[in-house]
Formats: C-alpha cells, structure tokens, sequence
C-alpha cells in the first residue's frame, strides 16, 4: 500500500503504486498517476491529468501539471502532463500542462530539474537533461537530450533546443539552437561546440570531427544556411552525430510559422571564439 501522510490530500481516483510515498500536506488531484518508487516531500503539488513514472522525487512547493500561464486558455478540457522515470524537481520547480485540448507537455527520464526551473506549456523536454535553478523554457519549446540549462537561462516559445546543447549562466535563445553547440552567456549567441560534453557523452574523435565539419560549414565559412546544408548533403560519409546536425539544419530552413525562428548566431564572446575545436 502507498504510504500517504495524514495531512495529505490524495483524490480517491488518483491511481499510486504500491510503494509510492506521499508526504506531509501533498495534494495529489483527480486523474493522477503516480509510478513505482516515486516519492513526494511535504507540500509538492501534483496537479489534474498528470501522470509520474517509476522513481521520480518531488521535493517541496514543486507544482507539477499546473495550468498554463496562458490568458486564452480553457480550463474545462483535458490536457495532459507526461513525465518519464527516475528525475528529481527540486523546490519550486513548476511544469505547466498544455493550452490546447489532449495537447501533452512532455517530460523525460533521468533529468534534474533544479529550484525554481520551469518548463512551459506545451513543451517537450528529452531524457538526461539538467535545468539548473532559475532555468525556463517558455511554451512549445522542444529542449533536446543531454542538454545543460545553467542558472538563469532560458528559451523563447516556438524555437528547438537540439540535443548535447550547454547554455551558460544567463543565455537566452530566441532562434534555434543547433545540436552540440555551446550557447554563451547573451542571447542568441553560439561560442562555440560542447567539446567536453560530446567526450563524456562517449562520441567517437571521428564523430566529433564531422560535427565539427558541421559546425564549421554552418557557422564559419559566411554563406547562408541554406547553402551550408548544400554542401553538408554532399558529405556521404559522415555518421549519425553530424547527420543529426544536418537534420536539424534542414528543418530549420524549412520551418513554417511561427517556428520560422531561424539560427542562433555565431560571435566573439568575451574577447574569444569559444571552444570549437577537438
């Protein structure tokens, strides 16, 4: 049976596994889901059509499934919050659920989502990321894997945050953020790649010299987009990593509104270029 505190409040029709914890003053509303080895600190909020995975904790005042920050919306319809297994949202940590009827806001696994983070409405956010604190994605954002949000960060509505993505202290995007990419401390500007996050990731030094090759076409040559990828597509031999770079390239080129919100941009950055080579 779930071991519920006495001064929680659990709606009968909320569906908890066997050995869920639910701590002190939680509320726990109808149409919730809560998987196995999940655990909830004293007054962590899990709002209607939320559903946690096995081995998530939920740390104090995080309100997860919270209507959207959203003047236009309804909150009569059902619109879902769907959460994967084994993340930490620590306090203060809110995750809105989405503004359109069986719309999901959409959350992995294994990520750590530090004080006062936030993912917005209808958003999507990919296993094994870290939001430090103060870190936010506004609403329909896409936020790919292994990307690192550090303090204070955060990302405009409508754009795509492809993954291994490190944003420093304090940068925002407003455009699109390429895979692998380090984003500096500004708005909208790439420093460089994630050298040291590819390596620990395990990329192979043939996978990080086609990213490079990648990174170098797209931002260091001074055509366009759209004629660096002309030039990436005649590379047969690269491999998955740079192909992923690529694919992104492409869609954002091809990208209607109100996601037409082109590439963040490569500058100096403090007196430097950043970290682009291997």
């Amino acid at each position: 049976m779930p071991r519920i505190h006495p001064t929680a409040v659990v709606d009968g029709s909320a569906q908890l596994a066997d050995d869920v914890e639910i701590g002190p003053y939680c509320l726990v509303e109808a149409d919730v889901s809560i998987g196995a080895g999940s655990r909830l600190l004293s007054h962590a909020v899990i709002r209607r059509y939320t559903s946690l995975g096995e081995g998530n904790v939920v740390y104090p005042a995080a309100v997860l499934g919270g209507e959207p920050q959203d003047l236009k919306f309804d909150p009569g319809p059902a619109s879902y919050v769907r959460i994967g297994d084994h993340n930490v949202f620590r306090e203060g940590v809110t995750i809105s659920r989405p503004t359109h009827p069986g719309a999901v806001t959409r959350i992995g696994s294994h990520s750590y989502w530090m004080t006062h983070s936030h993912a917005g409405h209808d958003s999507t956010a990919g296993d094994h990321v870290v939001m430090a604190n103060g870190a936010v994605l506004a609403g329909h954002v896409e936020l790919g894997p292994r990307c690192v949000l550090s303090a204070y960060s955060g990302v405009h509505q409508f754009c795509w945050v492809a993954q291994m993505v490190l944003m420093q202290g304090g940068a925002i995007a407003t455009m699109h953020v390429p895979p692998y990419v380090l984003l500096a401390g500004a708005v909208n500007t790439v420093a460089g790649l994630n050298v040291v996050g590819m390596r620990r990731a395990g990329l192979s030094s043939e996978d990080r010299r086609q990213i490079q090759e990648a990174f170098n076409l797209t931002y260091r040559t001074g055509i366009s987009p759209a004629k660096a990828l002309g030039r990436m597509e005649a590379c047969t031999d690269w491999g998955e990593p740079a192909d992923q770079f690529r694919q992104f390239i492409r869609r954002v080129i091809a990208a209607g509104k109100p996601y037409n919100r082109g590439l963040c941009r490569f500058r100096k950055y403090r007196g430097g270029e950043g970290d682009s080579g291997d």
